[in-house]
């Protein structure tokens, strides 16, 4: 293939994920609005971000498996198209019930992204530092998603309304299947399927839904309450059902032969702490920047643009090194980098201003960005060709249970740590007055030291947990070449 097109079909996949990842972000922006017309309270408004991660994470590994038996491209194509189809649908959504159908068969489609456009990548690019760069540059659209959502989604609503926010995936979407359809070359694994693992596909997918559900819905329900400890025991039986099936198929959703690979196994627990410590503790800083700086959406949106910039900068950078540098090194020092971005992030209180966000999101998002592309390269490289797409929607199960854990981890530690914090300031407090409307005015004020206290002990542990990543990164042993390709695998 020729190099101009290989580029062009980066860019294809890099506008479809893009898009996909957008969708995700920028809808959270409109929830306030479905709400109002729609007359739903909060916790009903929650189900319809919590459908299309159920959704989504049910259908990433299915639509792996596909992609490598049936075609990427064809696979690629149907996700792109139905995903523009329930966009158009969830725009014209005439209630909750409406919505949350429309937004499932969003997110079954944008499923199928992921791990075929990781194959097609890896696919059209052959030689070691030209994939990890593609890899690189590829990875970058997720943090550029986040980051633009709130900035695009902000006006648009405020413009439009909120159906606009669905409305626009049809025209960036149309450009993006003609793209596709232009560019990106049919491909298929050697290895053709007899025999679909759908009795895999069934017990993984009740497994998922459980662990996403009782991730997402946990802290509200309570985690020792009856529906938590149904979906603990969904988790262990289906999961083991799973196991046992596909530990046995001739042509799994999921080989657990990937597992024995030191270099495919260790990599993808680096993604999980990673991913887990960063998104956890991520996604509570805008909650501290609006609530206790006074910032809104919009201003919140911009304090996060150095992340995209700053994991922009780095993915090419850490894709230079492949071949010069052994990738664990890489991955370490970059997962080091980014603990160090949130460990900054500990001394955030009332009186921070826009620099004291600015630079530990920019630290932290060049350290995330310069290990992107190894990480991303030796998932690709530790597996057969044949099963880059299996393997890539292991990669992006793992990331996106690693987000779900890290939330709801992180959400509870700072329920618990404004708890002990309320509790330890009012032990040691003393109020020289009976006056009831001083009294009034005190027990909020302890409350909001007790929650502005609480959220260094959030970025510290996230922090602990992400330099625990760094340490296993050294784990990530390379021995030898694959194919000529200019990295090592163990």
């Amino acid at each position: 293939m020729e190099k101009d097109i290989r580029w062009l079909v980066l860019l294809t996949v890099i506008v479809g994920t893009f898009l996909g990842r957008l969708d995700q972000t920028i809808v959270n922006l409109a929830l306030p609005r479905i709400i109002d017309e729609f007359s739903i309270t909060v916790t009903q408004a929650g189900w319809i971000a919590t459908a299309y991660i159920l959704a989504n994470a049910v259908f990433v590994p299915i639509w792996g498996k596909l992609g490598d038996t049936i075609g990427r491209k064809k696979v690629y194509l149907w996700g792109f198209g139905i995903f523009i189809f329930g966009s158009v649908l969830a725009g014209l959504s005439w209630d909750l019930s409406s919505m949350i159908v429309f937004r499932i068969i969003q997110a079954i489609a944008s499923s199928a992204d992921y791990p075929t456009a990781m194959a097609i990548i890896a696919v059209t690019f052959r030689e070691g530092k030209e994939r990890a760069q593609a890899l690189g540059l590829w990875s970058t659209a997720f943090a550029a998603s986040a980051v633009f959502g709130p900035l695009i989604g902000g006006p648009l609503i405020d413009t439009f309304g909120w159906r606009s926010v669905f409305l626009i995936n049809l025209p960036v979407g149309i450009v993006g299947i003609i793209m596709a359809v232009m560019f990106v070359k049919e491909s298929t694994s050697e290895k053709k399927t007899v025999k679909f693992d759908w009795l895999g596909a069934l017990t993984l997918g009740i497994t998922l839904c459980a662990l996403v559900l009782v991730l997402d819905k946990g802290m509200e329900w309570g985690w020792l309450s009856i529906e938590s400890v149904l979906c603990y025991a969904t988790i262990v039986g289906f999961g083991y059902i799973f196991y046992q099936i596909d530990s046995k198929h001739p042509e799994p959703i999921v080989d657990f032969k990937f597992f024995k690979i030191g270099a495919f196994t260790n990599t993808l627990i680096n993604n999980f702490i990673v991913f887990m410590g960063m998104m956890g503790s991520l996604f509570l800083l805008p909650v501290f920047v609006q609530t206790f700086l006074g910032y809104d959406a919009t201003q919140t949106g911009f304090i996060f643009m150095p992340m995209a910039f700053g994991m922009i900068l780095a993915a090419p950078l850490g894709a230079s090194l492949v071949g010069k540098v052994q990738p664990k090194y890489v991955i370490a020092a970059s997962t080091l980098v980014a603990a160090i971005g949130l460990f900054m992030f500990t001394g955030l209180d009332p009186r921070s201003g826009p620099m004291d966000l600015v630079i530990p999101v920019l630290i932290m998002s060049f350290g995330m960005g310069f290990g992107m592309s190894q990480r991303t390269s030796i998932i690709a490289w530790a597996v057969p060709e044949q099963e880059i797409g299996v393997a890539s929607s292991v990669l992006a199960l793992a990331r996106n249970i690693a987000g779900a854990f890290g939330i709801a981890l992180f959400a509870t530690i700072l329920n618990n740590a404004v708890e002990n914090n309320v509790l330890n300031i009012a032990s040691n407090s003393i109020i020289n007055t009976n006056n009831p409307l001083i009294l009034q005015q005190v027990v909020p004020l302890m409350i909001l030291k007790a929650q502005i206290s609480a959220y260094p002990t959030v970025f510290i542990l996230s922090t602990a947990i992400v330099l625990i990543g760094a340490v296993l990164a050294l784990g990530i042993n390379v021995k030898e070449k694959k194919s000529g390709a200019e990295v090592f695998v163990e």
